[in-house]
């Protein structure tokens, strides 16, 4: 077994498949993200354009949240907290969780397994005032904000 396949099995089947079947294999910038977080420490990736840091940085909460049950209060339901410093950044993080939220959910339920449905959402100075009162009442699992709509929080 590689490295890299020793890595991917520390994660849930429905996300193993959806990698497999995204990528050939991990980079090194993950395997070395993924090993740090398995081990309880904290992980600073410094790769270039295109060595997956996202999913470096991402992915295991992601198979964490399809693993385990939302928190039964929802306004408790935010778990996941991305603060970019640019709001153009943070548009492109937010979209580019929405393909391994949905891969690992067609992964989920080929595998004939049940998954939360894991909500992202955006705060920036332009999100509008209806949208920041619906996020208190039901704020998304996963929040992408600013620096300076975090500290308005």
């Amino acid at each position: 077994m590689t490295a890299e396949q020793g890595t991917l099995r520390r994660f849930s089947p429905a996300t193993r498949e959806w990698f497999a079947g995204a990528f050939a294999a991990p980079t090194a910038a993950q395997v070395g993200a993924w090993d740090a977080v398995a081990a309880g420490e904290h992980a600073l990736v410094i790769a270039p354009t295109g060595s997956g840091k996202t999913l470096a940085a991402f992915l295991w909460a992601l198979d964490r949240l399809a693993t385990e049950d939302p928190p039964a209060d929802p306004r408790h339901r935010c778990r996941v907290l991305y603060v970019s410093p640019l709001k153009a950044l943070a548009v492109d993080v937010q979209r580019n969780l929405r393909a391994p939220l949905a891969g690992i959910r067609q992964a989920a339920h080929r595998l004939d397994r049940s998954i939360p449905n894991i909500t992202v959402g955006m705060r920036t100075g332009d999100t509008p005032a209806e949208e920041r009162r619906a996020f208190l009442r039901h704020p998304p699992d996963i929040l992408v904000t600013t620096p300076e709509s975090l500290f308005l929080l």
